[in-house]
């Protein structure tokens, strides 16, 4: 295999001008930097790149930790969506990403932290976990850079979906389509649910609308056995609401599925939304009424963040990134004000 000092002589320069122009070094020009890039690739030449972890102090690879408490790994549309166009920029910024072993065993008892060192991280994207897992913590309090998605620490950058946001402007479409009586199953708590419930309530309480106790119920996100027996509650009320939310896209699947099993009607006989904006959701009949998520500025965010902290920590500000959603109107909200 052709080495440094082979493509220095081809060139006609120096190994060190060689070097600066396949590490990309300012004070080479342009037009040499392509000339010595176009003879080492004729010749074959490979960096190592073991030798140039040790030179630099970076192995160009960023862990992934990702563990889903539902098991649908990555099925999980809106995490999968931001993985992959976090995987995307990573890659064009020359990095490649690799998944934290998250298997515990009595023969690998490493931590996160221990894991990332192990592996020589240049840095860790986290998402989809429980941020309060004391080896969470660990490695959120280590010098490791990090980015989280979805969760919130005051030391760290996270890039966050506008859930207070989203959930106003579901909430207000709702209302001027003339809904008063709307119910809200909810995800389990975390702080993406924690921002969403405290946005629906006070948005109802901005437009005067008491929402009764026996409308807000609990069901794990992307569960729809558990989003079809919330819905078979509601449905069977003395009072039930015109308009239900629910958690997620995946999980109102549940909810359609009761509501068709009581021989009623969408949105006629009653009105649903979701929230996540799944692309399969605007291909069922009716098109589902939802808040779609922003998952390809959301990954983009977390890599250009996370690699800017990895190469230039001293100007990288650590701050909350917040990435807006859209409201996708479908066909499942009734108006009725007509």
């Amino acid at each position: 295999m052709a080495s440094m000092k082979d493509i220095s002589v081809a060139c006609g320069v120096s190994v060190a001008t060689v070097s600066k122009a396949l590490n990309d070094h300012r004070d080479i020009g342009k037009d040499t930097k392509e000339r010595i890039r176009q003879v080492a690739k004729e010749m074959g030449y490979f960096p190592n790149s073991a030798a140039q972890a040790l030179k630099t102090n970076r192995t160009n690879n960023i862990g992934v930790l990702f563990v889903d408490e539902a098991h649908s790994g990555l099925t999980h549309d809106y995490f999968a969506y931001v993985l992959d166009s976090f995987k995307r920029t990573a890659e064009s910024h020359g990095y490649d990403i690799t998944f934290i072993n998250c298997t515990r065993s009595e023969t690998n008892q490493m931590s996160y932290l221990e894991h990332v060192k192990h592996r020589g991280f240049d840095g860790v994207v986290i998402a989809c976990i429980n941020f309060y897992d004391p080896m969470v913590v660990e490695l959120i309090q280590s010098d490791v850079p990090v980015v989280t998605i979805d969760h919130l620490f005051n030391s760290r950058i996270a890039v966050i979906s506008d859930n207070v946001n989203g959930m106003r402007t579901l909430f207000s479409y709702v209302y001027h389509k003339g809904h008063r009586k709307i119910a809200y199953i909810h995800g389990t708590d975390s702080s993406v649910t924690r921002n969403r419930m405290s946005a629906f309530y006070r948005t109802a309480k901005e437009y005067g609308i008491d929402i009764p106790d026996e409308y807000v119920m609990e069901a794990a996100y992307r569960n729809t056995g558990a989003a079809y027996d919330c819905t078979m509650k509601l449905l069977g009320l003395p009072d039930p609401p015109t308009c239900i939310f629910y958690p997620d896209d995946f999980a109102s699947f549940g909810g359609m599925n009761a509501i068709q099993e009581k021989g009623l009607s969408i949105p006629d006989d009653i009105s649903i939304v979701g929230y996540d904006g799944l692309r399969v959701a605007r291909h069922i009949e009716p098109r589902l009424t939802t808040l779609r998520q922003d998952t390809k500025e959301i990954g983009e965010r977390a890599a250009e963040n996370l690699i800017s902290l990895i190469e230039e920590p001293r100007t990288t500000l650590i701050q909350p990134i917040t990435v807006a959603g859209e409201l996708y109107e479908g066909d499942t909200v009734k108006d009725l004000t007509k």
